[in-house]
């Protein structure tokens, strides 16, 4: 049997979606939507633009109501739990021009632990601290987060979701419109959580040579197209069908046959 780090082993499901259908504006959004997340898994979600990946996200953590289905984390219903959960939204839906630095950002985080009064304790300051340092922004915690640059926000929210000290992490669109820089230390962190035995289910608005950095890909346009294997999902077959014309398959097929070439 294999074990991660932490000594959890990986045969684990860690999130369950049962036939999950949303309703959006009287139109459905998503249909019938099922599939398993085993503990330590990195899983891509990709499909067209409006497709369903952010309402999937707030679908999984009852941010929206559920025409049907189910979520469960741990065998236990994931919206009694969302403080166990880590959730980066993507980055058009948070507002940057909030007056707050990069440290108090981070800290709020901690709030699920000791209160928004009394997350200044040595733990939670040393947590906030480790956090800033992996994604590189220690040196700016003093920073207003009005005044970064799109890759330094993304990694500030990444920080947050580190300093909660969850298991799994839902991050979308994390890699958008980041310099190449941020790009590598992102995909660096999903390769360190993964190894702690995290669970990781990333949205992705391009994806090209970022493939192999997944276990599984999870192709949505509404409903399930496929899931599996980059190699099991990524097929012609498959792009077609979430896809639909012809030029955008073929705008996509060749990155894709780069890709399945290493």
């Amino acid at each position: 049997m294999l074990y991660f780090e932490n000594g959890y082993h990986f045969n684990f499901v860690m999130l369950e979606v049962q036939e999950l259908s949303v309703n959006y504006r009287g139109l459905k959004a998503l249909e019938a939507i099922n599939f398993q997340i085993h503990r330590g898994q990195v899983v891509g979600i990709i499909g067209p633009n409006g497709a369903g990946k952010s309402t999937l996200f707030k679908a999984l953590l009852g941010l929206i109501p559920l025409l049907s289905g189910q979520v469960t984390y741990n065998g236990k219903l994931l919206s009694r739990q969302k403080q166990r959960v880590a959730y980066v939204p993507q980055r058009s839906q948070i507002d940057w021009d909030y007056p707050v630095t990069v440290w108090n950002v981070v800290m709020m985080a901690r709030t699920t632990y000791s209160g928004w009064f009394h997350n200044h304790s040595r733990r939670s300051q040393e947590i906030v601290r480790e956090a800033l340092q992996k994604v590189e922004m220690l040196h700016l915690s003093d920073r207003r987060i009005s005044d970064l640059s799109g890759g330094q926000q993304q990694r500030v929210f990444l920080a947050r979701a580190l300093a909660q000290e969850v298991d799994l992490f839902l991050l979308d669109e994390p890699l958008a419109g980041v310099d190449k820089k941020t790009e590598e230390l992102i995909l660096e962190i999903y390769r360190d959580l993964k190894a702690q035995g995290k669970t990781l289910l990333v949205s992705c608005h391009e994806w090209g040579q970022t493939l192999d950095n997944y276990d599984q890909l999870l192709l949505l346009n509404q409903s399930l197209i496929a899931y599996g294997s980059p190699q099991e999902v990524m097929t012609l077959e498959n792009i077609q069908s979430a896809y639909g014309s012809s030029q955008q398959v073929r705008r996509l097929v060749s990155p894709l046959e780069a890709v399945m070439a290493c």
